[in-house]
């Protein structure tokens, strides 16, 4: 039977699971308002009238890294110009910095170092939560797991139960970029596979720490390699229940090797949010990440089956690097209105969409730093 709108209406109405074809057909519709429309069905079924943010902090600790992602801006190599590891000393300065009462995580991600050893990682997680033990440590992608795993020589259960041991909370789901040998190997050679970044993930829900998800979308994958990432996800999920949100991530081309490619056009964006939503049926939260599709398109999402525009973010680097438009940092009331002005109720929730009803305090020196 020919997939069309029909077949897809009555199955988001009656719950129904969409199938790889229809996945596809959503991706290449030209109704992009009937598409928002069903993914607007799905959000409000999930989450009612509620969109969540969040106060957190980035710590990219090293830019360093042995992989030579053609995507990415932040990349250097160990003595180029630009480059720079934080001793740990220079990480507590960094969380101290990006600190203020209130803030509910720090989200740590950086490059694979060549010459720094396991201790260094361990003792970060375990310093950052010593002094700040009220705040969530979401830090390490699993791309970042498996090299800590071969540089310490412990298995990825050993790894993910030492650093959860010493505070840490939550992955991030950095890494996944697009799950398709064909296109990662022409993108990311050097990264470990999809099928690995599943493990790693499988392997961190087992032992109850949650993570997100990710597809790095507007490079040279094709349609089909987009509804498959969600596919795959999908089965994990199915599976295991770990992961918290999937965040699409708008591919940012300048300072790359595919710098001749184009930023994403608002459409694209707003229709990977829509259909991740109406693909995900066993995911809770689709996030917008406004830092990587600006806060307008991200308040514009809200109404395409996003019901989560990131946060306040402080200091966000990798992003940054590559040519995002949007600034570094959010406050709380700007978050906030731009929720209202949807017409929506905005929650300030924690890594694991607690709740937070301290009210509305802001983030002190943030207002400065917005685009």
């Amino acid at each position: 039977m020919e997939t069309g709108f029909g077949e897809i209406r009555r199955k988001v109405g009656a719950g129904e699971r969409l199938s790889f074809e229809e996945g596809v057909f959503l991706m290449n519709t030209p109704d992009i308002l009937s598409v928002g429309e069903l993914a607007n069905i799905v959000r409000r079924r999930k989450n009612q009238n509620r969109a969540y943010y969040i106060v957190n902090s980035h710590i990219n600790h090293t830019n360093i890294c042995v992989n030579k992602c053609r995507f990415c801006a932040f990349q250097r190599e160990a003595g180029e110009e630009g480059s720079y590891t934080m001793a740990l000393d220079e990480v507590m300065r960094e969380a101290e910095k990006g600190y203020a009462p209130g803030i509910s995580e720090f989200h740590v991600v950086g490059g694979l170092h060549p010459d720094m050893p396991y201790s260094y990682y361990r003792d970060m997680v375990a310093r950052l939560h010593q002094v700040y033990p009220q705040v969530h440590l979401q830090a390490f992608t699993a791309v970042e797991i498996d090299y800590l795993s071969r540089i310490s020589g412990m298995g990825l259960r050993e790894v993910l139960e030492d650093l959860k041991g010493v505070g840490l909370g939550s992955l991030p789901g950095g890494g996944a970029e697009i799950f398709a040998e064909r296109t990662r190997k022409r993108i990311c050679p050097d990264k470990i596979s999809g099928d690995r970044w599943l493990e790693v993930m499988e392997v961190a829900h087992g032992i109850g720490l949650r993570s997100n998800a990710t597809m790095l979308y507007g490079h040279i994958e094709s349609v089909e390699e987009r509804v498959g990432h969600l596919m795959r996800l999908r089965e994990l999920q199915d599976k295991t229940g770990g992961f918290m949100a999937f965040i699409p991530l708008a591919f940012h081309p300048l300072n790359t090797d595919l710098e001749d490619r184009q930023f994403t056009s608002g459409q694209l964006d707003i229709r990977m949010l829509a259909v991740s939503r109406l693909m995900l049926d066993n995911f809770d939260h689709i996030k917008a990440f406004w830092i990587m599709i600006s806060p307008a398109i991200s308040q514009l999402s809200l109404f395409f089956g996003a019901d989560d525009i990131d946060g306040t973010v402080v200091e966000e680097k990798i992003t940054n690097a590559a040519g995002a438009q949007s600034g570094k940092s959010l406050t709380v009331p700007q978050l906030e209105d731009m929720i209202r002005e949807a017409g929506m109720e905005p929650l300030r929730r924690d890594t694991l969409y607690n709740v937070i009803t301290t009210g509305r305090a802001g983030h002190p020196g943030l207002a400065a730093k917005t685009a």
